[in-house]
């Protein structure tokens, strides 16, 4: 099923807006300013957290220019930060093509990233909305500590899951989040309305990446990075989470123990990554996506009246979990 086609339907000359006013912001006439602008431009994604932040805000009102502002600076923000985590991961790849600081260099990448974190400022203060641009600013402050909560989590040598929850609830799902809440915000909706719309968008970040972890375990040249790439950057994930704490192979604890040391090599990745699947890793997140699924469907069909939005965000969310890349 085409779940996109879908999702766009209510809200497709909002979107174009939208991009629109996104491409303005990342044009600009000096040189080299210019040439990496247009290189990240030409890289962006499905516009899923804008397309978010539009449909919630159709479902409590309708999408205004304020919400337009707000889903630029929101997308902006998440840009920036993406572009900013490369350099901090040392990543080569985004989307499956290099990355901006490997197409020029560390240098360019991080000033590009302040540049486009200024056009949040710029773009937010343009919804004179005062609460619009407190959930942005602290939304930058929380996907900042999250990079550090996960940085530091590579050192400690526990292997515990609310641990890994607290983690993507400060990065994905707080995006998300914002998205849902923003959007019901630049349409007035009510606080109870905001609160409701706010568990919803955490909801579904939280089954955003645990379906993006998923990925880890199957090599794919669509999704853009090598089988077991999370563990070669340190970082275990839910399924292998699982696995090693419903098993006692001390083999498999030790290997544990190499990822977050940075020692493991490629050899005993693919051991781990096997290991996990025989253990029932994949399985075990793929139920608990199905929760948070249930979840987010229980919200749309009790606060989503409006029949277009409602086949629109219930694509949302099966695309979500169903998607492959």
């Amino acid at each position: 099923m085409d779940y996109l086609s879908i999702i766009r339907r209510p809200i497709e000359s909002d979107l174009s807006r939208f991009i629109e006013l996104f491409n303005q912001c990342l044009t600009h006439t000096d040189g080299l300013l210019s040439e990496v602008l247009s290189y990240v431009r030409q890289r962006a994604g499905k516009q899923m957290r804008p397309m978010l932040m539009l449909l919630m805000a159709k479902n409590y009102g309708q999408v205004s220019e304020v919400t337009q502002y707000a889903a630029v600076g929101l997308e902006l923000l998440h840009t920036s930060s993406l572009i900013h985590d490369d350099v901090v991961d040392e990543s080569d790849e985004r989307r499956g093509q290099p990355s901006v600081n490997a197409s020029y260099n560390n240098k360019v990448a991080v000033l590009v990233g302040d540049y486009i974190l200024s056009t949040v400022l710029l773009n937010v203060s343009y919804t004179n909305n005062q609460r619009i641009i407190e959930y942005l600013a602290e939304l930058g402050r929380v996907l900042a500590a999250g990079e550090l909560l996960q940085l530091s989590n590579v050192k400690n040598g526990e292997v515990r899951e609310d641990v890994y929850y607290e983690v993507i609830k400060k990065k994905t799902a707080a995006l998300f989040e914002a998205c849902a809440a923003i959007g019901a915000v630049s349409a007035n909706a009510s606080d109870e309305e905001v609160q409701k719309a706010k568990e919803f968008g955490q909801n579904l970040g939280v089954m955003f990446q645990i379906r993006d972890d998923i990925f880890d375990y199957f090599d794919s040249k669509e999704i853009g990075k090598p089988t077991g790439n999370d563990m070669a950057e340190g970082k275990l994930t839910l399924p292998v989470i699982y696995a090693l704490n419903n098993t006692d192979f001390e083999s498999m604890q030790a290997l544990a123990r190499k990822v977050k040391a940075g020692t493991i090599n490629a050899e005993e990745i693919a051991v781990l990554v096997e290991f996990t699947k025989k253990q029932g890793g994949i399985e075990y997140a793929e139920r608990r996506m199905a929760e948070y699924s249930k979840l987010c469907m229980e919200y749309i069909e009790q606060n989503v009246k409006e029949k277009a939005v409602k086949e629109a965000l219930t694509a949302y969310v099966n695309y979500v979990v169903e998607r492959n890349y």
